[in-house]
């Protein structure tokens, strides 16, 4: 099944982006409001660098010091690629998209359905989450038959195991049988979720309403997310980003009384270019994606501050550290914010 999403994909990446070959790097005359020929040239020298930094099973690893998440690492990464217009078959790094797509399948547990790795990864569900994300995201643009039906199956199961892990909070935490919830995991299997239905996949809409009300119930009076919903505790400035970002994909927009507070929390209290959080980067992941999905003044401002800093902070290797999570979460996730532009994940665009 080849979706007009993907043929958007596949037609886009081909006229505007890599018409040239990777190592020529050309600039293209035409680019997305916003990004800069310098910009332009950043995000190929990252994309380089998870090119050269993925390990021959398929997956990338995380060098800092937190353990090495592989199916975390590679779907963050494998988003990256996407971002840049490569799918399984077509585009620059269509092998990298391959390999990483395989790795993920392979680590699907035909049983119970979770995607992990479980010799490294016991909070598994982070991984889950960015895996599946990344696993929907490339599933329209999969034009093998066989493979696409492979994919499937890794998907429906995914989606069941994501939905049984629910705590009755409405939430979700580190393992899929602990029956807890807080707000980091949460957003990343709504994110998941929503990706999987936009292709196709049955999702129970009952399961994505509870995880919209969870996030709601999680306010606090400043307008900010907290933690969790047992802990309340004060606003996460970090949570709060997130959760707007998965309740812009879930369709609920700033005319909702509950979001708009939300946004202006994140406004007042989220500096693209300082760690206002302690979590620098991991905010900005979403912090971009929900001002993309806003849009006007307050996405362009923040292109044009969040573009130069990022290009200031690239290693001459291509990499970006962060969050002492190691160079391939930084990488992914500076990439995955410099091409929002160039509208080629569905989950992301407007």
């Amino acid at each position: 099944m080849t979706t007009p999403h993907a043929l958007a994909v596949s037609a886009l990446a081909t006229i505007l982006l890599f018409g040239a070959t990777a190592r020529a790097q050309a600039v293209p005359e035409l680019l997305p409001r916003g990004i800069s020929r310098e910009m332009y040239t950043s995000i190929q020298s990252g994309l380089q660098y998870l090119k050269r930094n993925q390990s021959t099973d398929g997956s990338w690893r995380n060098a800092g010091g937190h353990g090495t998440y592989p199916t975390a690492m590679t779907g963050l990464a494998g988003m990256a690629l996407v971002a840049s217009g490569s799918t399984p078959t077509r585009g620059v790094h269509w092998r990298e998209v391959r390999q990483s797509m395989e790795f993920l399948m392979k680590q699907a547990d035909p049983q119970t359905g979770v995607i992990t790795d479980m010799s490294t990864e016991n909070r598994n569900m982070y991984g889950h989450g960015f895996a599946l994300l990344y696993l929907a995201s490339v599933y329209g643009m999969e034009e093998d038959a066989q493979r696409q039906q492979r994919l499937q199956g890794v998907l429906t199961r995914a989606v069941k195991l994501v939905e049984r892990a629910q705590s009755s909070a409405g939430g979700w935490i580190y393992t899929p049988d602990s029956g807890g919830d807080e707000g980091s995991v949460t957003v990343t299997q709504v994110q998941a979720l929503r990706a999987c239905r936009m292709d196709g996949i049955v999702v129970d809409k009952k399961t994505i309403d509870r995880a919209v009300d969870y996030i709601k119930k999680c306010q606090n009076a400043d307008g900010g997310i907290s933690y969790s919903l047992g802990s309340r505790g004060s606003s996460r400035p970090a949570i709060s980003a997130a959760g707007v970002a998965v309740l812009y994909n879930a369709g609920f927009y700033d005319d909702q009384p509950f979001v708009d507070k939300a946004m202006k929390y994140v406004m007042r209290n989220v500096n693209p270019t300082s760690d206002t959080t302690g979590h620098h980067f991991y905010t900005q992941l979403y912090f971009s994606q929900a001002l993309y999905q806003r849009g006007g003044k307050d996405w362009d401002d923040y292109l044009a501050k969040i573009g130069p800093y990022l290009v200031r902070l690239q290693r001459k290797d291509g990499s970006w550290e962060s969050d002492g999570c190691g160079p391939v979460f930084g990488t992914a996730i500076a990439l995955t914010i410099l091409q929002l532009p160039f509208a080629l994940v569905p989950i992301y665009q407007r």
